[in-house]
């Protein structure tokens, strides 16, 4: 494989292209999907190609490919030179990259168990053993549905700057998505489990805690209550302020996006949250889902701060949108595959732990809710959010009380990071898969919180 990227960097070269960067991939990946007690589908395969990117003229050029024969690959280079020209007769601002060091390093992984030394049957008993579990703990599940996957392999960084970096890839991952309904009760619940560790990753005990904490939220559902719409102080759990920073905050402090019209592009170096509030990226994190040694443009991960003590410190990068800005890249440039030119892209996003029990946060509140688990959400580039609750309570006198169903929380994320009282100690990660027209792997999460006033939707 390397010398067909070196191949691949010297056509563009010889092109005349300014900058050539070639990132390979050779890919196996396992799937397995299991519903209702039985296998729905299982596949296995081998993925191999090249994406070629070109800077010339101050534009890009992108074409990737499969085959990795001499020809095909100078022909590939010539069309991605020719689209770089092609698009430079139309650009407004021609592109600058900021300057990185060019590294040359092998990344290697050693795994406890590789998932390649796992078969496919036993994989698949992993999915159907979960699916057991969770109809004999709760007689009103109606359906189960249980996803693997796990990519193994080798990824290629290669330019014309020198760079040249070959990273063992690693990714195991699991998901379990179960249905419910009693009487005119509908409930539902999911929980995932991921990282970049080894098959061991799923040892019975995790497997256990992930089918008993579906099946606890399945049948605190069915026989929990309607909310009060309203504002209400709240409670918000690891897992949704998790979710929260990453949807409503998270993607506002992408680069691309902020240039692109994000309300956070003319907060630097403003107060936008409380004192209590500090939020990073970090792809630094030994195990997580969305840590890497190098990302897409060979550019060393890092932790990068997003807001330190409720005031805005720095963006996530890229090569191109930090030579824009005049900073330093922080590593966030990623692509889904070879087939993909890389974005930028979180990694492992979260609020830093505060120093209060999950009782000191509670104890203020004489009526409000603790929402304890995300079931989704969304956020646009106005700083507007809605997320959708699956497991969420009560909370009356400082007490969790009653449960409740169908509960859901909006705002604008700038209004609701200033109105965070307190933060717990209670931190944790949560994996993870976000799309942006491409899918990433990510982890996002944090402590506890308290908000002093949350916009909840219910029954009026």
């Amino acid at each position: 494989m390397e010398d067909i990227l070196l191949y691949a960097v010297h056509v563009g070269e010889k092109l005349g292209a300014d900058f050539v960067e070639v990132r390979g991939q050779e890919l196996h990946k396992t799937s397995v999907t299991t519903k209702d007690g039985k296998p729905e589908h299982i596949r296995e395969g081998f993925e191999e190609g090249l994406g070629i990117r070109v800077l010339a003229r101050g534009a890009w050029g992108f074409l990737s490919l499969r085959k990795t024969d001499r020809e095909s690959i100078r022909e590939a280079a010539e069309k991605a030179y020719k689209l770089a020209l092609t698009s430079s007769r139309e650009i407004k601002e021609p592109v600058k990259l900021a300057e990185v060091k060019p590294v040359r390093d092998r990344v290697v992984k050693k795994p406890k168990l590789s998932p390649t030394d796992v078969s496919l049957e036993q994989k698949a008993e992993l999915a159907l053993s979960i699916d057991r579990d969770i109809f004999s703990l709760v007689p009103q599940v109606k359906s189960c549905t249980v996803n693997y996957l796990d990519v193994v392999g080798v990824n290629y960084y290669f330019s014309s700057e020198g760079a040249r970096i070959q990273q063992d890839s690693l990714h195991v991952w699991l998901r379990v998505y179960a249905t419910a309904s009693e009487g005119e009760v509908f409930a539902s619940a999911s929980e995932e489990v991921g990282s970049t560790k080894g098959f061991e990753t799923f040892e019975r005990q995790v497997l256990e805690k992930v089918s008993s904490r579906v099946s606890r939220r399945i049948r605190e559902q069915l026989k929990a209550e309607l909310p009060k719409g309203g504002v209400y102080p709240a409670v918000l759990g690891s897992n949704v302020v998790g979710v929260f920073i990453h949807e409503a905050f998270g993607h506002l402090a992408e680069a691309d996006l902020a240039l692109a019209g994000s309300v956070t592009l003319d907060k630097m170096g403003k107060r936008i949250a409380s004192e209590a509030t500090s939020i990073f990226d970090d792809g630094t994190l030994p195990g997580a889902f969305g840590s890497f040694r190098y990302d897409d443009e060979g550019v060393p991960a890092q932790r990068t701060p997003l807001v330190e003590k409720g005031v805005v410190v720095g963006l996530m990068h890229s090569r191109e949108t930090a030579g824009r800005l005049g900073v330093q890249p922080t590593g966030n440039a990623r692509a889904e595959s070879f087939r993909f030119t890389p974005i930028i892209r979180m990694r492992n996003t979260y609020l830093a732990p505060g120093d209060q029990s999950l009782e000191e946060l509670l104890e203020p509140i004489r009526f409000g809710y603790y929402l304890k688990t995300l079931r989704g959400g969304q956020a646009n580039l106005d700083g507007t959010f809605q997320v959708g609750i699956q497991e969420g309570y009560k909370v009356i006198r400082g007490e969790v009380c009653e449960p409740v169903r169908n509960l859901s929380m909006s705002g604008h994320t700038l209004q609701t990071l200033l109105k965070i009282e307190a933060v717990g100690k209670d931190f944790q990660l949560w994996p993870g898969r976000c799309g942006k027209g491409q899918t990433a792997f990510i982890c996002d999460g944090g402590p506890s919180i308290r908000v002093g006033e949350a916009q909840l939707g219910g029954r009026g």
